[in-house]
């Protein structure tokens, strides 16, 4: 589980670094950026949606989220195809299991975008 003041002082940290870059630096590093940060928002919706392993997708993390999908259509389709004890455990499962990414979504993506962040700087 992610500590939300150490995120959030990682990210003054390499605000930091970033206001030492020179402009040029500065203006090449910002582009690159805008087009990798990731939005809390979108990720929060993903996760809403319960079909576990989408917000996974959003960030990248394709093993994940296609082992979350598959089992959450598992057990879907066990329920629907009369096997609902073991349908429901999966679904229930993934759902307990995925249930504190949607509460630390903020905290997720800034550390996500954190970690965006410190590669940048890396190849400057």
């Amino acid at each position: 589980m992610l500590n939300a003041e150490q995120v959030a002082a990682d990210e003054e940290q390499l605000r930091n670094r970033v206001q030492q870059l020179s402009a040029e630096q500065k203006k090449y590093f910002y582009a690159i950026f805008e087009k990798n940060i990731k939005d809390p928002d979108t990720y929060a919706v993903l996760n809403y949606l319960l079909l576990a392993g989408l917000h996974h997708f959003y960030l990248g993390r394709w093993l994940r989220g296609f082992f979350n999908l598959s089992i959450f259509l598992l057990g879907a389709l066990l329920l629907l195809m009369g096997n609902s004890l073991i349908g429901a455990i999966l679904v229930v499962a993934i759902v307990v299991v995925e249930l504190p990414a949607l509460f630390q979504s903020q905290t997720i993506i800034a550390d996500h975008n954190n970690q965006t962040m410190l590669r940048l700087l890396d190849d400057l």
